[in-house]
């Protein structure tokens, strides 16, 4: 006899009481700390306990009692079951102080080194549509709401083109209208569904690793021209020729046009060539007076407005006076290291991303900067004592690493050079906490400044300015 699973128990009446890790926010019945999505500090819920381990657990808000005063209108229908944007529900202002107090607690809690007190975070002026690109997957299961009345048995077609579910790797939420990119993202991710579905175009299955759409990839850029690169798991060439003049000639703001065929079981297509099908090889975005390049596969921040603002927070904490040797390391497109050469006497950019360095070189030599160049590597390898004889040994080094932060070797090597300054760009103030602590026998913070690149969501960047103590 099958026994009946035991119903979940639902905790009557909990306030939300701060926002927390990865978009959730935090109740407490007890000792235990709940984890809850969807809600905003100060709303009084009935709370459906998912998941439960020794002093915490997971939930979900079944009953609102009462809302906070802190809550803003919910804008996008697909608030609640996407992953994204969840802080949409909560004011904006507000979306600042949590952000800022994240940063706040990292560097309290996580690194326990004295600084300063935190400069005020910088708001965003776009909250919507900020983004300049997006990627899309089509995927043969898409995530089904049945309307009301209606059964999931009547659905034959559940092929979808959107954002994968939270842990689903397999399902996909289909996209109406998504307000993180302007047009004409929405219309050409629906333009591209509605010529797909229509001619009977298979959508990607990774479980068994058949279909034939895999990605559908948008950039825009400040001055309104737009890239589209459509990710192919076959080469079918009818198919894509029918695709890809579909949507050069149905959307004349599209003036670079490129696919991939990707063949590989997995989702990254970094490493396959994209091929130019129509239109310029790349789009032009702008920072003061430098122009780059953005390719298919280049990287550059998705909000260019707010970019702009950190890049200048991270030049007035690196005070050059030309005279200075710049190590920018992670130095992706070499962005940072390129905007800050104009005032240094050299730059070096290191990155473990070959083709990011080849963008690099090619902004450098498009910009007329000679005085920095870039090297491709591990940088816990790469960066060692022979390096610094060759190069110089650095005055200034800027570090943006990734989420997980700097390397522990890293970290040793920028204790073994002694730079009179360290500017830290991070995505992640608690690996950010976690590095500066290594570092504080030789290095004090003297400046804090967090940004938020990415409104109703609790990512902050936050940008640090360690000085070489003396001895």
């Amino acid at each position: 006899m099958n026994k009946r699973k035991a119903p979940l128990p639902v905790l009557e009446n909990l306030e939300i009481l701060d926002a927390g890790s990865e978009g959730k926010c935090i109740a407490r019945h007890g000792e235990l700390v709940i984890f809850v999505p969807f809600v905003v500090p100060g709303d009084v819920v009935d709370i459906q306990l998912l998941k439960k381990k020794r002093n915490f657990g997971e939930g979900k808000a079944v009953k609102f009692h009462s809302y906070s005063k802190l809550r803003a209108e919910i804008f996008c229908s697909h608030f609640g079951v996407c992953g994204g944007c969840r802080w949409q529900s909560m004011l904006y202002s507000s979306q600042l102080e949590y952000k800022q107090k994240q940063v706040s607690d990292a560097f309290d809690r996580i690194g326990k080194f004295p600084h300063p007190p935190l400069n005020t975070i910088l708001a965003s002026e776009k909250i919507r549509y900020y983004r300049n690109k997006l990627e899309y997957t089509f995927s043969y299961r898409r995530w089904l709401i049945a309307p009301e009345g209606e059964s999931f048995e009547a659905v034959e077609d559940t092929r979808g083109l959107g954002f994968h579910l939270p842990t689903m790797f397999d399902r996909v939420l289909d996209i109406d209208h998504c307000y993180l990119q302007a047009e004409p993202s929405n219309e050409i991710r629906n333009a591209v569904r509605e010529f797909t579905l229509a001619r009977g175009y298979s959508y990607y299955n990774p479980r068994n690793h058949s279909g034939f759409l895999r990605n559908l990839v948008i950039r825009t850029s400040s001055r309104g021209e737009t890239m589209v690169i459509m990710v192919f798991a076959a080469g079918h060439t009818d198919e894509i020729v029918a695709l890809m003049d579909f949507i050069r000639d149905r959307f004349p703001t599209v003036v670079s046009l490129y696919y991939i065929v990707n063949t590989k079981k997995n989702d990254t297509y970094s490493d396959q060539e994209p091929i130019l099908y129509s239109g310029k090889a790349y789009l032009i975005e702008y920072l003061e007076n430098l122009e780059f390049r953005i390719g298919p596969l280049s990287f550059y921040q998705v909000n260019v407005e707010q970019s702009a603002r950190l890049y200048a927070v991270v030049r007035d904490y690196a005070g050059l006076t030309g005279n200075e040797i710049v190590y920018d390391l992670y130095t992706g497109t070499g962005t940072i290291g390129l905007y800050l050469a104009s005032r240094a006497k050299s730059v070096l950019g290191i990155e473990y991303v070959e083709p990011a360095v080849i963008d690099a070189f090619s902004n450098a030599e498009h910009n007329g900067i000679t005085n920095a160049h870039f090297l491709a590597g591990d940088l816990a390898k790469t960066l060692t004592p022979e390096l610094c004889l060759e190069y110089g040994f650095p005055d200034v080094v800027v570090v943006d690493p990734p989420r997980s932060g700097l390397h522990e070797k890293v970290v040793y090597r920028i204790l073994e050079m002694k730079p009179e300054k360290v500017v830290y760009v991070s995505c992640n103030p608690a690996t950010q906490a976690r590095d500066i602590a290594m570092m504080q026998e030789i290095y004090e913070v003297t400046a804090v400044q967090p940004v938020d690149m990415f409104p109703h969501t609790q990512h902050v960047e936050n940008v640090a300015l360690l000085i070489r103590k003396s001895v």
